[in-house]
Parts: structure tokens; sequence; C-alpha cells
């Protein structure tokens, strides 16, 4: 069996329904084999992955256990997967992106479980970023009524924020994340190694996640943001470390103190309401998540500075860096109206007047209510 670097335990309250997530972090190059194949197993096993990772050279041995010609899943269209048999282990690849994330490719994930004759004593395993893990996480949920799941996160995004709390599900009409369930993994597996081998896009968007824990939590990583930014973009390991470590453990505290999501731990949606918008009304996967949360965070500064809940300078300063890292923060393309109309149909309200989680200062977050004409006023 690999063994881990370090490990972290994300408990839930005894009353949440919710086993606790063990985490563990590895250094050195990814290696799955030794987490799932170095000791004789018994249990049925699903592995979900996509055309992109499958096709990563660390991953070259757990493909090749397969049987798998990296030919043949190069152009996987939309609503369909790949399934390979090994054993009791069974692989099912589908397409990378956003766009991929639909109820049509969770059900394939469903689908092969189903062809491989699993029982609930199943194992459902991800391999991805924050999409695989999500669908592969909500696929689980509905399997026979729930059976377990665990991740190997591959990406800077689920690292810091996708892959931990228990938040599963897909998109839907063109709407982010509207179907899922809060159904944590048993395991969660991070080799900051995967970092490296993200385009330069992926990476970027897996920071502004990061930057949002650092807005919210942690001053210290909001410094090393402001100071460090040649490290932070040549994916220094020491950085890296920091970034995943801190953000996964920052995140596992409010989620122990609210599972699901019926008080602060809306904090952590700072900037995804206007940017889950934004991301939906300029088609789901034009732009990446992190390029929505980020200018989402920028619109959550301005609306906190024309409404007198936020310091100006501080506001001013949170913008200034969030375009040092190359994110847009001014005026959308996309029609304030469409926005607006968007944000209205975000899962996180509770009421007709839209929830907005604005910065007040420094670590210091508030949760509001907003008239649509004064969110108009920022995204005009």
């Amino acid at each position: 069996m690999k063994k881990a670097d370090d490990k972290f335990i994300l408990q839930f309250p005894k009353d949440s329904g919710f086993t606790d997530t063990e985490i563990y972090f590895y250094s050195g190059t990814p290696d799955i084999m030794g987490i799932y194949f170095s000791e004789q197993n018994e249990q049925n096993r699903l592995f979900v992955t996509d055309n992109t990772i499958a096709a990563l050279e660390c991953n070259k041995d757990f493909i090749n256990h397969f049987n798998v010609e990296l030919n043949q899943i190069e152009n996987i269209q939309l609503n369909e997967s790949k399934v390979y048999k090994a054993g009791k282990d069974t692989l099912c690849i589908i397409g990378s992106g956003e766009k991929y994330k639909t109820i049509e490719s969770v059900l394939e994930i469903v689908k092969a479980a189903l062809d491989s004759n699993f029982n609930r004593n199943c194992l459902f395993v991800a391999i991805g970023g924050g999409v695989i893990c999500d669908m592969t996480g909500f696929a689980a949920s509905m399997f026979k009524r729930g059976v377990d799941v665990e991740f190997v996160s591959t990406t800077l995004l689920a690292d810091v924020d996708a892959a931990v709390g228990g938040k599963t599900g897909c998109d839907f009409d063109s709407y982010k994340n509207m179907i899922g369930a809060f159904y944590p993994a048993k395991k969660l597996h991070v080799f900051s190694q995967f970092v490296k081998t993200l385009p330069e896009k992926e990476y970027i968007s897996g920071l502004a996640e990061a930057i949002k824990t650092a807005f919210l939590f942690d001053r210290e990583m909001l410094e090393l943001f402001r100071t460090q930014k040649d490290k932070v973009m040549s994916r220094d390991d020491e950085v890296l470390n920091r970034l995943i470590s801190g953000c996964s453990k920052a995140k596992a505290k409010i989620v122990y103190e609210d599972p699901k999501e019926k008080g602060n731990r809306a904090f952590l949606n700072l900037g995804h309401t206007f940017g889950h918008a934004l991301e939906s009304v300029s088609g789901l996967g034009e732009i990446t998540h992190g390029e929505g949360v980020a200018w989402g965070m920028a619109k959550a500064f301005e609306y906190g500075i024309k409404n007198g809940i936020c310091q100006k300078e501080y506001a001013e300063d949170g913008i200034k860096l969030l375009a040092s890292y190359g994110y847009s923060t001014g005026k959308a393309k996309a029609a304030p109206e469409k926005i607006l109309e968007a944000m209205r149909k975000d899962k996180k309200n509770m009421s007709k007047a839209i929830k907005l989680i604005v910065p007040s200062g420094p670590q210091s977050t508030k949760i509001i209510e907003a008239a649509d004409e004064k969110i108009l006023e920022v995204l005009n």
C-alpha cells in the first residue's frame, strides 16, 4: 500500500448521518496502482475517470491494467462512456470538461456498475478533478441507495475545494450543479504532483478557489499570494503543499460546523453566485469555474464598496490582487439582465431575494439578501 506523507481526518457531527473523510497527502509521482492494487482485493470496484486523465504518463500502469487503447478514448462523445473490466474491477471513462457534467454522464457511471452486477458492498473511485469527483459521488449516492465512494483528486481545484466536504452533483438545463446530494467520500487521496500536469488555464482556475479561502480564513496565505507570486505561478512544491493543506483543512473546519450549508458554510460560496451565473450565460465550459469565481469575487467586493459593507481600501486591494493573477474583474460581455436572471435560479436562494456572500474586511464576511437593482448597479 502506498504510504502517505500526511493524513488528516475531516470529521462530521455525529448527528449528521455522514461518516468521516480520511484525507491522505502524498509527495512524488502519482501512484494509483500503489494505493489500490498493491494488495489482493476482494471487493467489486468501479473506477471513474476522463480521457484526459487516462492519457497522463503517470497513470500509464493503471490504464494498462485495464488494457485500454488510448486511441479508442480520444474522442468520446457527449452522453457516452467507454467501459473496461479487469477481474473484480471496472473502469468507466467519459469525456473531459464541464460540458460532460450532465445527468446523462452520471447515469453512464451508474450503468457501468449495474452492467457489472455490483451489489451494495461495492466501491466507487473517482480519479479526476471537480467534474469527475462531483459526478462519481452523486452516482454513488444513487446506486442501490448509496455505496461507498473515494476520490483521487487530480486538479488544484479539486484538491483545495471540490473534492472536500461532500457536495456532489451535475449541471442541468444550462445551470450549474442544479442536481446533487451531500455525500462525502470515505477517503480522499491527494498527490500534489498531479497539479504539475495541468494546463495553465486549469491551474489558474484552481488558484481562484485557493485565493477565495485566503480571503475568507487565512491571512498568511493571502500574504503568500501577494508576495510570492513567482513561486505560486511556477508551482513551487512548498507553496503547492501549503495551499492544498491549508485550504482543505480550512474547509474541513467549516464543514464540520455546518455540514449541510444551513449557516456559515455558505461563506465558501464567496464569488460563486455571480460566478455560476456568468458560467451559465456564457455557456457551460466556455469560461473555467475559477475564472467565474474570481470575477464573482471582484463583483462581491464592488457590491461591498457600493453598499457600505466592505472597507474600500481592503476591497480595492482584493480586486487588484485578483487582477494581478490575470483574472477578469471588469464588466462582463454578457448582458447584466441575463446574469441577474441566472443568479435568481441559484440553488442557495431561500427567498425571492438573491443571497450574496460579501467580504466586510480582512477574513470577515457577511451573508446578505440583495435587491435586484443593487446587483444591477454592480453588473453595469
